[in-house]
C-alpha cells in the first residue's frame, strides 16, 4: 500500500465545485471530462496540495454527519482561509471541543453535505498529548 490515490466526491453542480475548490482551497483544475465521459459522469480533476481531487455529477449524500476529509494547513493560514470560505458562502462549523495541544481546526460544509476539515496539528502531536493524558 502506498497511500491514497484520489478522494472523489459526487455533487451536483460541478461548476460551483470547482468554486469551492479553486477560490475556495487554493486547488488547481486539471481536467473536465465536458461531453465525453470516461467514467461514471461528468467529472472534474483537481490537485489540491498533493493531493488528487475528483468531483463527479449526481446525486451528492443527503444528509449531512462528521464523516470527512481534512487538510493539513499552517495555523497562519487558517484565518485566510476562513475568510475565502466565507466569502463564497460556505457553512462553517463551530469547532468541537479540543484539548490543548491537537491543533486547531476549521470545519466546514460544501454546497452538497461533505464535510471537510482544515487542521494545523500532526498525528504525531495528537498521539503524543493523548499519551499525557491531562
Amino acid at each position: 500500500m502506498k497511500g491514497i490515490s484520489h478522494l472523489t466526491f459526487i455533487v451536483r453542480d460541478l461548476d460551483r465545485m470547482a468554486t469551492f475548490l479553486c477560490e475556495g482551497l487554493g486547488a488547481r483544475e486539471v481536467y473536465d471530462s465536458a461531453h465525453r465521459n470516461f467514467s461514471l459522469s461528468r467529472e472534474k480533476f483537481f490537485v489540491l496540495g498533493d493531493t488528487w481531487l475528483a468531483a463527479m455529477e449526481g446525486e451528492p449524500p443527503a444528509e449531512r454527519s462528521y464523516q470527512h476529509v481534512a487538510f493539513a494547513v499552517s495555523e497562519p493560514d487558517l484565518s485566510r482561509y476562513r475568510d475565502r470560505l466565507e466569502a463564497l458562502g460556505v457553512d462553517i462549523r463551530p469547532p468541537r471541543e479540543r484539548v490543548e495541544g491537537e491543533g486547531l481546526s476549521l470545519y466546514f460544509y460544501d454546497f452538497d453535505n461533505h464535510l471537510f476539515e482544515l487542521h494545523t496539528g500532526t498525528l504525531e502531536q495528537r498521539l503524543a498529548r493523548y499519551a499525557d493524558g491531562r
